[in-house]
C-alpha cells in the first residue's frame, strides 16, 4: 500500500569550534546522511479507484501527470537550522541551499555541542507555504497566508528533526530522514446526462500550519482551498479537480504519520473530517451547491480520489459510505456566477 523512494544527501560536518582558538581537534569530520523518504499511496489509489476501469485510465494518467511533481523524491531547495537545546532554544547556525539534484554535498562549520537539528525541503517555489518564526525551535512553523480563500500548494514539502550531540574526537554519523508534510486529493465527476454550463470546486477542513519542533499540525482557521482543474482528454471524459494541502484532522490525533505498516488505511470518523464544495451553474442560470463531507482522514503523503455522479439538477451524488452529501438547489438564484465562498 505504500511506495518508498529513497533520496540520499551527504553532508560533511567539521568538528571545529568557531569559538575555540585551539584548532588542534579539527582533523576529524562528522557525517550527516539526509534521506528524503517519499511514503505515498498515489500509485495504489489511482489503480484502485480509476485504472481498474478502462474508461477511467486517461483520468488516472491526467491526475498522475498533474501531481507527479508533488509526490516526488526530488528536492529543489533545503533549509537547515541547528538550535540550542537549552533555555530559549535559539538558532545557532542556519544555512540554505539550492540542490536541484538527487544528491549534493555541503561542508558546515559549527561549534561542537548538542543541537536540535531541523531540515525543511521544497519551500522556495511553494508560494502558499512559508517558514515563520524559525529563529527559535519551539516557535518554528510552516504557515499559509491568512486569507479566507487560499490556493493549493505548489510543491511537496518535506521536513525532519533530529537531536544531535556532536562530540570532539569521536567518529559519529547522523541519519536525518525527511518525510512529506502535505498531501493531495482529487474529485472526479461523471457529468454524462447533466446540463452543466460551468462548475467551480473548492475544498476545506485542512490544517493551516505545521509545528516543526514536534511534527504537529495547526488548525487556527478554516480557509477555503481553490481546486485546480485537471485536464482530461477524450470525448465524454469526466471533469476532474485536485487540491494539494496540509492534512485534515485525523480520527485520533493530528500528528504526522511516519512509520506504520499501512499509514493510509483508517476507520471512518463519525462526522466529516474535510469537505469538497461543488457549485454547478445549470443551463437555466441557477446554481446547485453540493457539499461532500468525507469521514476518512487525509494524511501526510496521501492521495485520496473521490468519485461522484452529477445529476440533471446539478447535484453531485456519491455511493461511498464514508462520503456524506448535502445539496442546495437554486443556491444563489439570480446572483452573479463570480462566487464568493
Amino acid at each position: 500500500m505504500r511506495n518508498c523512494v529513497p533520496y540520499l544527501l551527504l553532508i560533511v560536518l567539521s568538528a571545529c569550534s568557531l569559538i575555540d582558538a585551539d584548532m588542534s581537534h579539527c582533523d576529524t569530520d562528522y557525517n550527516i546522511d539526509y534521506e528524503l523518504r517519499l511514503v505515498t499511496n498515489m500509485t495504489t489509489e489511482l489503480k484502485t479507484e480509476l485504472s481498474s476501469e478502462i474508461a477511467m485510465s486517461p483520468t488516472a494518467t491526467a491526475i498522475h501527470d498533474q501531481l507527479k511533481d508533488i509526490f516526488s523524491d526530488h528536492a529543489h531547495d533545503v533549509d537547515l537550522s541547528f538550535y540550542d537545546v537549552k533555555e530559549d532554544a535559539a538558532r545557532i547556525h542556519h544555512e540554505q541551499h539550492i540542490m536541484d539534484a538527487t544528491q549534493s554535498s555541503y561542508t558546515l562549520y559549527i561549534p561542537i555541542r548538542k543541537y536540535m537539528h531541523v531540515a525543511v525541503a521544497n519551500i522556495d517555489d511553494n508560494h502558499e507555504v512559508f517558514l515563520e518564526e524559525d529563529e527559535f525551535c519551539h516557535t518554528a512553523r510552516l504557515v499559509q497566508p491568512k486569507r479566507d480563500t487560499v490556493d493549493s500548494h505548489h510543491t511537496g514539502i518535506f521536513t525532519a528533526r533530529l537531536p544531535m550531540d556532536i562530540k570532539e574526537g569521536v567518529d559519529q554519523q547522523f541519519d536525518v530522514r525527511l518525510y512529506m508534510a502535505n498531501c493531495a486529493s482529487a474529485l472526479v465527476l461523471d457529468t454524462l446526462g447533466s446540463q452543466i454550463k460551468d462548475i467551480r470546486v473548492y475544498a476545506s477542513g485542512f490544517a493551516t500550519g505545521f509545528n516543526l519542533a514536534d511534527s504537529t499540525y495547526r488548525f487556527d482557521a478554516s480557509p477555503i482551498v481553490k481546486a485546480r482543474r485537471v485536464p482530461v482528454e477524450g470525448e465524454g471524459a469526466p471533469l476532474c479537480f485536485s487540491t494539494v494541502t496540509f492534512p485534515s484532522r485525523d480520527v485520533t490525533d493530528t500528528k504526522v504519520v511516519i512509520e506504520t505498516e499501512d499509514p493510509f488505511v483508517s476507520e471512518a470518523a463519525e462526522t466529516p473530517l474535510w469537505q469538497y464544495r461543488v457549485y454547478i451553474l445549470l443551463a437555466d442560470g441557477t446554481i446547485t451547491e453540493t457539499i461532500l463531507g468525507i469521514r476518512l482522514p487525509l494524511r501526510a503523503g496521501q492521495l485520496k480520489v473521490i468519485r461522484v455522479r452529477v445529476m440533471p439538477d446539478g447535484s453531485a451524488m456519491s455511493l461511498d459510505h464514508y462520503v456524506g452529501v448535502s445539496v442546495t438547489l437554486k443556491w444563489n438564484e439570480g446572483a452573479s456566477w463570480d462566487l464568493e465562498i
